[in-house]
């Protein structure tokens, strides 16, 4: 039985986060989860006001098929394809996460109380391919307060722009970069423009850029091992860090700049930093590392459960842990050029190997999903 103590405790780190202008989302969803009331009871109690998806929570959710039984009966007895049954199943659960999450979508004015589905990874790579689904994905959901995750891929881009000038709320993914973040401002405020052509109400339209984290330390300090000395060993740790660090520096200049200007005064909303990939992979790092230490007004971080349950134990949460950082970022990530470790050469790869791991996640859902509706018809013969 938890205590006041202990209740109070555990709120404290959380509330301290979000005091500090960080929106805590939860990088999880299952039908489970949502049927149980325990992500109502996040909501409630660890100050979660978002909830973001991928092809892989999906693939784990799904994949065990607890929760879905009825629902995988009732398609296999429609004869529906494999790639529609999932989407009926994956879009069922977006809609009634953001149904769980309406008040606080209500509360704040439509910043948070987000639920984020992602177009199909298959169509990483086509513009056209990725617009259409961000649409279907918008009508099926049916709810204000859905995000259309759209990864940031030289095809995403153009895609990015062209929805949300129809007015959908967009969640960019699997950003590494410093170069491709901008681009996706640009993209962003490029649909702002389109959208305001067109008359819409630009206050409706919320996005966030995912800037991917742990992932950039896993890449990095695996090659500066390989190197094996001091200068290199001391070096570990800190790339994922000045990485997002030197992101928001771009964002705040973005986001005050002139084009932004003109915007903002038609009510336009930011296109807030969203960390993403907050669980530490390195179990000697600290477990809130990337929460601790990514501290700033005006960003989101998505975290897994036990990265949101060990903030609320025992995270540092001590103000911002950004804005006064940016010289160190960049002399660290100058560091790790110097000892022949591309950055360009790093980014690219994650952003390849992202496509491709949520590619073979979604394959694996659409296998698991195959052979149970496969068993459902059989067993209704």
């Amino acid at each position: 039985m938890i205590t006041v103590t202990e209740a109070t405790a555990t709120a404290g780190a959380l509330k301290r986060l979000s005091d500090e202008g960080v929106s805590i989302w939860l990088d999880d969803l299952s039908r489970g989860r949502i049927e149980s009331g325990n992500l109502a009871e996040l909501v409630a109690t660890k100050h979660v006001v978002g909830v973001t998806t991928n092809p892989s929570i999906f693939q784990a959710a799904i994949g065990s098929g607890a929760g879905y039984e009825e629902q995988l009966t009732d398609l296999a007895t429609r004869g529906v394809t494999v790639d529609e049954a999932v989407r009926m199943m994956t879009t069922a659960d977006v809609r009634a996460a953001a149904d769980v999450l309406r008040p606080v979508y209500d509360a704040t004015g439509g910043r948070d109380g987000r639920v984020s589905i992602e177009v199909d990874p298959r169509l990483a790579h086509d513009t056209r391919a990725t617009i259409a689904e961000a649409k279907q994905l918008a009508w099926l959901v049916d709810r204000p307060n859905v995000m259309i995750k759209i990864p940031a891929t030289t095809a995403g881009l153009p895609a990015i722009t062209e929805v949300i000038g129809l007015g959908i709320s967009v969640n960019v993914t699997l950003i590494f970069s410093l170069e491709r973040y901008r681009e996706v401002m640009d993209a962003y405020l490029a649909g702002l423009e389109k959208a305001a052509k067109k008359g819409l109400d630009l206050s409706t339209i919320h996005s966030v850029a995912s800037f991917f984290v742990s992932r950039v330390d896993s890449e990095i300090d695996k090659r500066l091992t390989v190197l094996g000395t001091d200068a290199a060993l001391a070096l570990k740790g800190r790339a994922a860090l000045a990485n997002a660090r030197l992101a928001y520096e771009a964002y705040e200049e973005v986001f005050s700049g002139e084009r932004w200007t003109a915007l903002g005064g038609a009510r336009a909303n930011k296109q807030r930093p969203l960390w993403a990939s907050t669980g530490v992979k390195d179990p000697s790092y600290k477990d809130t590392l990337y929460v601790d230490d990514l501290v700033a007004p005006g960003t989101v971080n998505t975290m897994p459960e036990a990265t949101l349950n060990a903030t609320a134990d025992h995270g540092g949460i001590t103000g911002d842990t950004v804005t006064g950082g940016y010289a160190q970022a960049r002399a660290d990530l100058a560091a790790v050029e110097a000892l022949g470790i591309s950055y360009d050469e790093v980014v690219q790869q994650l952003e390849d190997e992202g496509v491709a791991k949520f590619e073979v996640a979604w394959q694996d859902l659409l296998d698991a999903v195959t052979k149970s509706l496969n068993s459902k018809g059989v067993d209704a013969e």
